[in-house]
């Protein structure tokens, strides 16, 4: 009987320990700590996923960094600005090591971009320059050269002289500026005369529609229409080809859009102006990674933001018509078979 009670007491403290044991371990495992992810965090606010470019330099960018470590969170403020500038608060607030903008405005983010530089967070302003605000890249196309290219484009299509009609893109667009003063600056050495030019707010692409159609109803037709990119371009050829003028006026825009490589084969639309944007969109990827890990940029270029000289990167745009279209862009940008579509 001794021996059983025994017996009985040491099983039922082996079964203890055992029991003891096990809600320990398990204890300790729930209490210990995940380990935290250390990888560099980017916030991209795009302007608005509607023109076509933003997409894809969106996947190219995330891709990219993806490829090099980092975690991108990506926010669409459709063409908003109060909403563009929610995202860069609420990447802030997130602790992004890094902020990319495309500025839907070139003046209104200001105050947001100093509340993340004042929490030590890179800001890299993307394609578009955000005014007075000490961002710390500027990253873009030679946008002046974009519109030198333009110009003379034109020039040599229509001649020293003619009239020409312009639909621009968005006053708070910076860019549109810049594109404009390399415009000019080849006009005048011609005789070419902008008869009317607006701009379109928003860069709302039925602008190009109605600033054609009002001008070709007063009975006059001009040589050629400036374009501030190529979804303008496409109205204002729709408005062409109503008043039986398509492929009869020279139209010129940017951005290589598909369908405007699909005019220009066609014979509707004279010119584009090709940005290397998967070029910029991995360099930018590049620059966010190295700008959180503290490499030095090394650049000499700057850019004057109307108060602050900030570093400034600038790749080279390209003039695309028929003649180079499969140099430049077939294979490379678009596909043949996308291009020629229409036309086979």
């Amino acid at each position: 009987m001794v021996c059983k009670k025994i017996a009985a007491v040491l099983a039922a403290t082996i079964l203890s320990v055992i029991i003891t044991g096990c809600s320990a371990a398990t204890e300790s495992k729930v209490e210990t700590p995940a380990e935290e992810d250390d990888r560099i965090q980017i916030g991209l606010s795009i302007d608005s996923l509607l023109i076509e470019r933003w997409s894809r330099e969106r996947d190219l960018f995330v891709s990219k960094a993806q490829e090099l470590g980092a975690e991108v969170n990506v926010q669409n403020a459709n063409g908003e600005v109060e909403e563009q500038i929610k995202q860069i608060r609420y990447f802030i607030d997130k602790k992004m090591d890094v902020i990319v903008v495309i500025a839907i405005d070139d003046i209104a983010l200001k105050d947001a971009i100093a509340e993340a530089k004042k929490e030590g967070i890179k800001v890299i302003a993307y394609d578009r320059p955000i005014r007075n605000a000490n961002v710390d890249l500027y990253l873009s196309v030679d946008n002046e050269k974009v519109g030198e290219l333009m110009a003379e484009y034109i020039k040599k299509k229509i001649g020293n002289e003619g009239t020409i009609i312009q639909v621009k893109g968005s006053p708070t667009d910076y860019n549109v500026q810049m594109v404009q003063d390399g415009f000019e600056r080849i006009l005048s050495t011609t005789k070419i005369k902008i008869d009317y030019a607006e701009f379109s707010d928003g860069w709302v692409a039925e602008n190009g529609f109605t600033v054609t159609d009002e001008y070709l109803k007063t009975g006059k037709t001009p040589d050629a229409i400036m374009c501030g990119n190529d979804n303008l371009a496409a109205h204002a050829i729709r408005a062409l080809i109503e008043h039986r003028l398509g492929g009869k006026v020279c139209v010129v825009g940017q951005d290589a859009d598909l369908e405007a490589c699909q005019r220009i084969v066609e014979g509707t639309q004279y010119m584009t102006v090709y940005k290397p944007v998967e070029k910029l969109a991995i360099k930018a990827a590049e620059r966010s990674v190295d700008m959180a890990s503290g490499v030095p940029l090394g650049l000499k270029d700057t850019f004057n933001d109307g108060t602050y000289d900030v570093p400034y990167e600038k790749l080279k745009p390209i003039a695309v018509t028929k003649s180079n279209m499969d140099e430049v862009i077939t294979g490379k940008y678009h596909q043949k078979n996308e291009i020629y579509l229409n036309v086979q």
